[in-house]
C-alpha cells in the first residue's frame, strides 16, 4: 500500500510554502496540510511566487505529489451563523482563501462547516447551504472539503445525514468533498472499533468517493462525548491498533492522512516550548508498532 501520510505544518511569512515542504521532509512525511495565515484572524501576507516555485521543485525532488496537499480554512469562518453580518464576512473571507489556494495551485480546502450558535441545527445547515451556493458560484478547481465534526457546542455536520443534506442542496455539489476526522467521529458517537461498518454507512449516506482526506487523531474522550479534544496517536480512547486499521484500510489507500495531534511540552509542568510529535508518530505508523515511550523520545530529541 502506498501510504500518503503527513501532518499540519507552519506557513510562515518568511518561508511560506517552501517552509511547509522543508518541515514536512523533516518529519519523514510525503504530504502536508497548512493554514495560509493564522487560523484565528484575517491577517494574510501576499503569496510569494518565487518561494512557491522553490517549494514545488523541492516537492518534485522528494516525490511529494502536489495533488495530495491540503489547505485548512481558518476557524473564524462560520457559514452557519444566524448573524447576517458575520455570515457575509465568512463568505467573503472563504472566497479570499479559495483565491489563495488558486494562486498556490492547491485544490483541497478543508472547512469546518460552522456552528448555529443557538438558532437551531436546521437553520444552521440551511445557512451553510445558502453560503456555499454563493461561495461556489464562480468557476474554480478548488474543492471545499467539509470536515466531519464532533458535535461540540452548536456545531453542525457531526452526523453523516447532515453532510448529505448540504451536498444535496448545493448547486455545484461536484466541488464539495469530505474530510473525515477520527477524533471527531469518535466524539460524535461513531464506533471506530468497527470502522468498516462506519465506512459502509458513510458510503450509503454520502458516498465513499467524496472522501478527499482524513485527519488522523486519537481522542482524549470516550465515544459520544461531543468534546473534540485530540490526543497523540495511541494515547487516547481510540488507541493505536484501531487507528492503524483505519490508516491502512484498503478502501482509503489513495487518500492523504493528516496528523493534527497535540504538541508535547518539555516536561509535565512546563508550557514554555512545545515540541511537534509528527516525526515520531509517522515513524510509528510506518512501522505499525506502538512506541509507549513516544513522549519521552520526543522530549529527548528536541532538548
Amino acid at each position: 500500500m502506498n501510504l500518503i501520510i503527513g501532518s499540519h505544518v507552519s506557513f510562515t511569512k518568511d518561508k511560506q510554502l517552501l517552509g511547509c515542504v522543508e518541515e514536512t521532509l523533516s518529519y519523514g512525511a510525503n504530504t502536508f496540510m497548512f493554514y495560509t495565515g493564522a487560523p484565528q484572524n484575517t491577517n494574510r501576507v501576499d503569496i510569494n511566487k518565487e518561494k512557491t516555485e522553490l517549494a514545488l521543485n523541492l516537492m518534485k525532488k522528494n516525490n511529494i505529489d502536489y495533488k495530495n496537499v491540503v489547505v485548512h480554512a481558518p476557524y473564524i469562518i462560520n457559514l452557519a451563523s444566524g448573524d447576517e453580518e458575520k455570515r457575509n464576512f465568512a463568505i467573503r473571507f472563504l472566497k479570499q482563501e479559495i483565491n489563495r489556494c488558486e494562486t498556490l495551485g492547491i485544490n483541497k480546502l478543508v472547512l469546518h462547516p460552522g456552528s448555529h450558535v443557538g438558532i437551531g441545527i436546521e437553520k444552521g445547515i440551511q445557512n451553510i447551504i445558502d453560503s456555499l451556493n454563493e461561495v461556489l458560484n464562480k468557476q474554480s478547481n478548488v474543492k471545499i472539503c467539509l470536515e466531519t465534526m464532533s458535535g461540540k457546542g452548536t456545531e453542525c455536520c457531526y452526523r453523516f445525514e447532515q453532510i448529505k443534506e448540504i451536498i444535496d442542496n448545493v448547486q455545484n455539489d461536484d466541488r464539495i468533498l469530505i474530510c473525515l476526522d477520527t477524533c471527531h467521529l469518535n466524539d460524535a458517537g461513531y464506533d471506530l472499533s468497527d470502522f468498516d461498518k462506519v465506512l459502509m454507512d458513510f458510503d450509503k449516506i454520502v458516498g465513499i468517493e467524496k472522501i478527499a482526506c482524513i485527519h488522523i487523531n486519537d481522542s482524549k474522550n470516550e465515544i459520544g462525548t461531543k468534546k473534540d479534544r485530540h490526543e497523540n496517536i495511541g494515547f487516547g480512547y481510540l488507541g493505536f491498533d484501531k487507528l492503524i486499521k483505519i490508516i491502512y484500510n484498503d478502501k482509503l489507500q489513495n487518500i492523504p492522512k493528516i496528523l493534527e495531534t497535540p504538541y508535547v511540552s518539555p516536561n509535565d509542568e512546563s508550557k514554555e516550548r512545545l515540541y511537534p510529535p509528527y516525526k515520531f508518530e509517522i515513524e510509528m505508523i510506518r512501522n505499525k508498532k506502538f512506541n509507549k515511550n513516544l513522549i519521552e523520545d520526543i522530549r529527548d530529541y528536541y532538548k
